[in-house]
């Protein structure tokens, strides 16, 4: 499953929907994503699943680049 995060990208940074970013993520679950995300000085604000409809239209974004589950 494909999951989109948005974070921020100081670890102790307010969420400001300005300067929120995202990511693509491929694995089994959102616990998973938040355990492979962990070690990276970014303030997670949510993980969303993407299926159907809505990942084909993320798909078809400019921003859209699946990156590693490391």
């Amino acid at each position: 499953m494909i999951f989109k995060v948005y974070y921020q990208e100081e670890l102790k940074e307010m969420p400001v929907r300005e300067k929120t970013k995202t990511l693509y993520l491929e694995s089994t679950s959102e616990r998973e994503v938040r355990k492979s995300l962990k070690n990276r000085p970014i303030n997670i604000e949510f993980v969303q699943a993407l299926e159907g409809a809505y990942l084909e239209y993320e798909k078809n974004s400019p921003h859209f680049t699946l990156q590693e589950n490391s």
